[in-house]
């Protein structure tokens, strides 16, 4: 396996890696819902990929990407949790079910962490499942202990 990162040539596999990840996460897609993602997503890729978007990869013998996690760059105004106020957002950790239980996401995470370090991001945050929170766990990930409580609003 190669872990690396994504480019726009890999738009179209990273278009489905974004669909199996969400099928997993919220259920089957309805067809709207994939025709959507069909509109918006390779617009969103080629503005933010390797930009202010990194996805981190695993590629198997034939160069198909078969785990991956992204990383979104985020600049904030700096505060004590981030001094530099360089913090990086994760989400769409996945890995293809045929090739899970083999240390690959684990892999793709080890690459992102070390990119992070590079760059000198304050903070990584993240949403865990169930099944990921041990992993980011075993990766030096702690529980959020603000007393802010995580709220949003859909617009």
């Amino acid at each position: 396996m190669i872990v690396d990162q994504a480019t726009l040539a890999d738009l179209d596999q990273l278009l489905l890696l974004r669909e199996a990840y969400l099928s997993d996460d919220f259920g089957e897609l309805s067809a709207e819902e994939v025709r959507q993602l069909g509109e918006e997503l390779p617009g969103y890729f080629k503005h933010h990929l390797q930009n202010d978007l990194l996805a981190f990869v695993a590629r198997d013998e034939d160069g198909r990407i078969v785990s991956c996690a992204w990383l979104l760059l985020v600049a904030k105004p700096p505060s004590p949790r981030f001094p530099h106020g360089r913090t990086g957002v994760l989400f769409n950790v996945y890995t293809e079910p045929s090739h899970r239980r083999q240390g690959l996401a684990r892999k793709v995470m080890g690459a992102l962490i070390e990119d992070a370090r590079l760059r000198q991001l304050d903070v990584l945050e993240l949403h865990a499942t169930d099944d990921g929170y041990p992993l980011y766990r075993l990766l030096g990930f702690d529980d959020d202990s603000t007393t802010h409580k995580a709220m949003r609003l859909m617009l």
